[in-house]
Order: C-alpha cells, then structure tokens, then sequence
C-alpha cells in the first residue's frame, strides 16, 4: 500500500486534489473513515436537514459547554463519508468576498490574494445562470464543480429582494462576480437536480483512473521519519496499517480533524502534547488555535399567506415531494430551497459586507424541527467576522476520542453589537412595503423582544452555528511563530507534509465555506506537483463608492 501521495480525508479539498494530482499521472491513495453517499438523503438536495443528523454521515463533534451562550453544546458536524462535509451541508455556493483573500495574504498567505486565487475559482466552476443575469466575466464554465441556482418560483424570494431595495441596499445579480454587497439569487451545488458534491465532482471521475484509489480506514498519525512525513498510520478492519507516500503526504481532514491528527503525529503546542504523553516533532503552537466560525440566528416570521413550504410540512407532503424527485429529480425535492440571499455591511466604515441571509420560505429549524406556528418564512442572518478565536486539543492520546473543541463564542463586546444590528436590521428589511401582503407578526424574536438586554439574552439563548469552522492550522510566513503551514501548504518544521482545508484560512471568509475549501485544494494541487501557480487576475471588486460614510 504506497502512492506517490497519500490525501487523509475525501472531502470538499481531499476530493478536488486527488482529481487534480491523479490527472497529472501521479499515484494518489484517499484514506477516508466514512462510507458511501448513495442514497436519498444526501444526493436529494431539500433533504439537507436529514444526513447532519445521521451518525452513519457525520463524526457527530459538538463544542464544550460556551459559558456565553448560557453553557449550551453547540452541534459541530462534520462529514464522515464521501465527499467529506460537501455531502452534508447546505450545498449553498459563496465564493467569499475579494477583500476577504487580499487579507489572507495581509496576514502572511503570500499568493493567496484575490487576484491569485479568482482564476482557480474558475477552473473549478461550471456556473449556470439559469437564465438569472450574472457576471460571466468572473465566472468559469468548464469545471468540474457546477453551480446553479434555484428556480425562485415562490414569490417570498423576489419579496425579499425586493424589500432589501426599498430599504434602500444593493441589489446584486451575481454575489459571486464583481459585486457580493446587495440582495439578488443564491447560488448552490446542485445539478440536475442532485447535491454536486465534491465526490460527484471530483472524486468519483478521478476513481475511474487506474492511478487513484480510495482506502477505508481511521488514520491515526502520520508516519515521520528523520524530520520526513513517509506515510500515514491507520486502523482498518480492526488491524494497524501504514500506507507509504512516495512523495508527500497531504492531511484534508476538516479544520477539526487535521489539527488533531497533527498533534496525534506530535506537531503541536508541546506542552499541550507532552500532557498527553506525545514525543514533540514540532513544537507549533499555533496547531489548533484560531478555530472561528460563524454563527446565526433565525429572524422569523408568521406568514399571511398559505404559500410557504409549510404546507409540505406533513408525511403526505415529504412523501410527494420525495417521490417526484426520485422519479424524474425535479420539484422542490431539486432544490436546497435557499434561493435568494444578501450580504451587507453593518455600519459606515465597514469597507465590505460583514452580514449575510440566507432567506427561506417556511420558518424551520436546521434540523428539521417546523415552527408551531405553522405557515412562516425565516432569515438565517449572523455577521461575518467575529474576534472570537476558539481552539481544537487532544482530549487523549487515544485516535478514537472526539477532541475537545471550544469556539469560546460571543467573547467581545463587538459580538454582541454586531448580533443585535443584525436582528434590529432584519427587522426593517421584513418591515417594508414588499413583506406587506405576507408579513404577519414575528414568531421569533417576537415583537416585545426589544432593548439591547431582551436581544442578548435572546442571542445567548437561540444563536446556532452556521457549521463553518475554519483556522486551525493557519497559512502564514514560514518564521511566523503561530503559522502553522507556509502559503504552500507544507507543515512548517516538517519535510514532506502539507495541510490543505479550511483549517489553513487565516481568517474566516465571507460566507459558507465549501467553495473557498475546494478552491483550496484545487490551488495546493497545483504547489503540490510543482506547477507554476496560474496566471493572476486583474479584475477589481466593486466597493461601496460611499463605504466610509454610509451604511448601504
């Protein structure tokens, strides 16, 4: 059992880098724990609340108690199973905003600006407009990830970009192009009416190759030798095994996973690891510091009319729903049913959006649990960058143990700020004209939830991860004492190593996380076989003209 390169993890990165490192001609064994994505739950997109819930698809990861949100364990999932999180998540497609890169490289991710990364986002894409306007200057048609988006049939979609116009905002018909500020379609990883995974992908092709295949199993380190990474330990069938890398090995385990198994491997804060009785490699302190993530809330309300999905809310209706989709993949089984959306920025001075929507037609919760109020509509709306930082440690030695994840939400005063003008915001853009013949009375916070102390404790009480944990293993300069990995990916006092997921961000980015993961391992792909990276991009993001003195 050997390859030129050994990738732990077939997901949103693994996947796009077994692809791109098989197409070259080298040899390349995926290690993954989970098992197959047949099956309706994960391919039929409306089911999305189904597979984050199935121990069968998900490590089932929840943080430790967050002593400012009233103590509660917060839900952590992350995909086990192929096609990693892409196979559980939202399938909802945000590149993240231009600016968001240009800090990465700010921060010490040389090469990893807007203009370095766009034409990877590129050769990833197949975007369909669906007939929807859009940027196609900006955007790639002959990758193998396609995007769409949702037909936009129910009239509470076009309501909601229409109010966020009369209050006055952007709109924009291709968040994903030139200009993310404003409101206009949402886009996702759907294709023919099934989730486009990154195993649909990427994966699946690259398997066809004689040079690519996959390995079950639950890696437990990496294998280093003389200061050189020379392959991956793992349990399979019970049995410990070692598969060898020829040339390197690429850790794509999730923001939570690849920091474990780092430390399981002895890179890491060395004190940390010396507690648990693990021979320090390297003494990396950054390892699992920097966790982020983005949390949200639902602004929700009570719909006038009987026109949600509220009304599929029944056996009877999931059944139909169910059965049409199985039969020909289309109806609102096709759809991830988040089809419009907006980024804006909370206040004067903020250069770009730092508030996201995801708007959706019926007043539910993530997993699955229906508002009692019955027919409703819901905005799922948190803000961007939060100066939290949170941290992923080893709980044992043992490779089986969950780790200990805590993402110390909600520990500045700006949070808490930044929460309540997304609430006080949400409110005006459901107040306007274009909600009026919807609009009934707000289910959740509810109408007497007022003064900043009332929202607090409703933000303590009701604020949910949006599942994008990110920062774990952060790019930066090689002599930059908490960087964790070089701009190249390569494990810093480790030869033969490299990390590529969302655990290198620097900084959490502008939306969910999936695309910028794959774009990730699309552009380590490229440093990983040497290649010169492509050619930069000279087109410039639209910024509010009037950013430093005017809200929207």
């Amino acid at each position: 059992m050997e390859a030129d390169f050994v990738i732990v993890g077939a997901g949103s990165a693994g996947c796009a880098m077994a692809y791109r490192l098989s197409e070259a001609g080298a040899s390349v064994l995926v290690i993954e724990h989970g098992g197959t994505d047949a099956g309706p739950f994960i391919q039929m997109p409306a089911a999305l609340s189904y597979p984050m819930n199935m121990s069968i698809y998900d490590w089932g990861y929840q943080s430790e108690p967050e002593p400012h949100l009233n103590n509660r364990r917060l839900a952590c999932p992350r995909g086990k199973v192929i096609g990693g999180s892409s196979s559980i998540n939202g399938m909802v497609y945000v590149r993240g905003h231009a600016r968001d890169f240009d800090t990465w490289a700010d921060m010490g991710a040389d090469g990893w600006s807007c203009a370095d990364v766009l034409p990877y986002f590129k050769r990833m894409e197949n975007w369909h407009d669906g007939g929807q306007g859009g940027d196609p200057k900006w955007r790639g048609t002959d990758g193998p990830l396609h995007v769409s988006r949702g037909p936009r049939k129910n009239p509470l979609f076009k309501a909601f970009v229409e109010a966020g116009r009369q209050a006055g905002y952007e709109l924009t018909d291709d968040y994903n192009g030139e200009k993310q500020e404003g409101f206009g379609p949402m886009e996702q990883t759907v294709w023919k009416g099934r989730r486009w995974s990154a195993a649909n992908a990427y994966l699946k092709p690259a398997l066809k190759r004689p040079n690519c295949d996959i390995v079950r199993g639950l890696a437990t380190r990496v294998v280093i030798e003389d200061g050189r990474a020379t392959g991956v330990e793992l349990i399979r069938g019970g049995k410990k095994q070692v598969i060898r890398a020829r040339r390197e090995v690429v850790l794509a385990a999730s923001s939570i996973n690849s920091p474990k198994l780092l430390m399981l491997s002895g890179i890491g804060p060395a004190a940390h690891l010396a507690e648990h009785g693990i021979n320090v490699v390297a003494d990396r302190p950054g390892v699992g510091a920097n966790l982020q993530d983005h949390l949200e809330l639902y602004i929700q309300q009570a719909s006038l009319q009987p026109i949600t999905l509220y009304k599929y809310w029944n056996l009877f209706g999931k059944g139909l729903i169910g059965a049409q989709w199985l039969f020909t993949k289309t109806g609102l089984g096709a759809s991830n049913q988040f089809e419009s959306a907006a980024f804006i920025r909370s206040k004067p001075g903020v250069e770009y959006p730092d508030i996201q929507y995801h708007f959706l037609p019926i007043a539910v919760r993530y997993d699955g649990k229906a508002a009692a109020e019955g027919h409703g509509f819901q905005a799922h709306v948190g803000p961007m960058r939060s100066p939290s930082r949170g941290a992923v440690t080893l709980r044992s030695a043992k490779p089986e143990d969950a780790p200990v994840i805590r993402f110390n939400y909600m520990s500045t005063e700006q949070d808490w700020e930044d929460f309540r003008t997304c609430i006080r915001l949400t409110r005006e853009i459901f107040g306007q004209d274009a909600f009026k013949p919807y609009a009934g009375k707000e289910i959740q916070p509810g109408a007497e939830v007022q003064t900043d102390e009332e929202l607090n404790a409703f933000i303590a009480e009701h604020a949910e991860s949006a599942y994008h944990p990110c920062g774990t293993c952060r790019m930066g300069r090689a002599d930059d004492p908490n960087a964790v990995v070089d701009p190249q990916g390569r494990v810093i006092g480790v030869d033969g190593l490299r990390v590529a997921d969302s655990s290198v961000f620097p900084q959490i980015t502008n939306g969910n996380l999936n695309a910028p993961s794959i774009m990730v391992g699309e552009k380590m792909s490229d440093h990983l076989l040497g290649k010169d990276p492509l050619p930069k991009s000279n087109d410039r993001p639209w910024i509010h003209p009037n950013w430093q003195t005017a809200q929207r």
